[in-house]
């Protein structure tokens, strides 16, 4: 499952959420640490208001808890979910597993650090010694960006930021040119 703080970093990047059943999602409010909800027809219904999207929880006579805005949710992007949004620039997805090589060694089992900033996952979140690679290739590049993590959705998200960071600098790059051509 996707870290919390990753899934916070999409969503200040501009990631939007359109609740569909299957999504799972967590409250940022207290008394709720911990507990991941799954969007459901049967319990977690999405009600789309004038005033925004509500998460309306049903048959939870136990709760004292009815509905959530889904602004004060957090979404949890599956793997499938952020593949998706990766689009034409995902290339592959590799799974490395530690086999206690010696680092300087050929191996593809070496891998303990993420390249353009991403933190370091030389401390698995797992425990294990697996690392996923996400493959991306920028549209136009011809250079191939490798994104890892120790567990396959942080992978996709870190490589998901790359691309919508990237993507913004082109957007700037744009509203430049444009004012420059004035």
């Amino acid at each position: 499952m996707l870290d919390h703080a990753l899934a916070r970093r999409l969503r200040d990047a501009g990631l939007r959420w359109r609740p569909r059943a299957g999504d799972r999602f967590v409250i940022e409010t207290p008394g709720f640490d911990g507990d991941v909800f799954t969007l459901s027809d049967m319990t977690i219904e999405v009600h789309e208001y004038p005033t925004g999207t509500e998460l309306g929880f049903n048959g939870t006579t136990e709760w004292a808890l009815d509905s959530v805005a889904a602004d004060d949710s957090l979404w949890l992007p599956r793997e499938d979910q952020l593949r998706e949004l990766l689009g034409p620039v995902f290339r592959g997805l590799a799974r490395h597993v530690d086999t206690g090589s010696r680092p300087g060694s050929d191996s593809d089992s070496d891998i303990t650090t993420n390249p353009g900033g991403d933190p370091d996952i030389s401390g698995d979140r797992d425990g294990g010694g697996t690392v996923y690679e996400v493959t991306t290739r920028p549209t136009g590049g011809d250079t191939d960006l490798r994104h890892r993590a120790s567990v396959a959705e942080d992978a996709y998200a870190h490589a998901l930021l790359a691309y919508i960071d990237a993507s913004l600098r082109l957007d700037e790059v744009e509203v430049e040119t444009e004012a420059e051509a004035r």
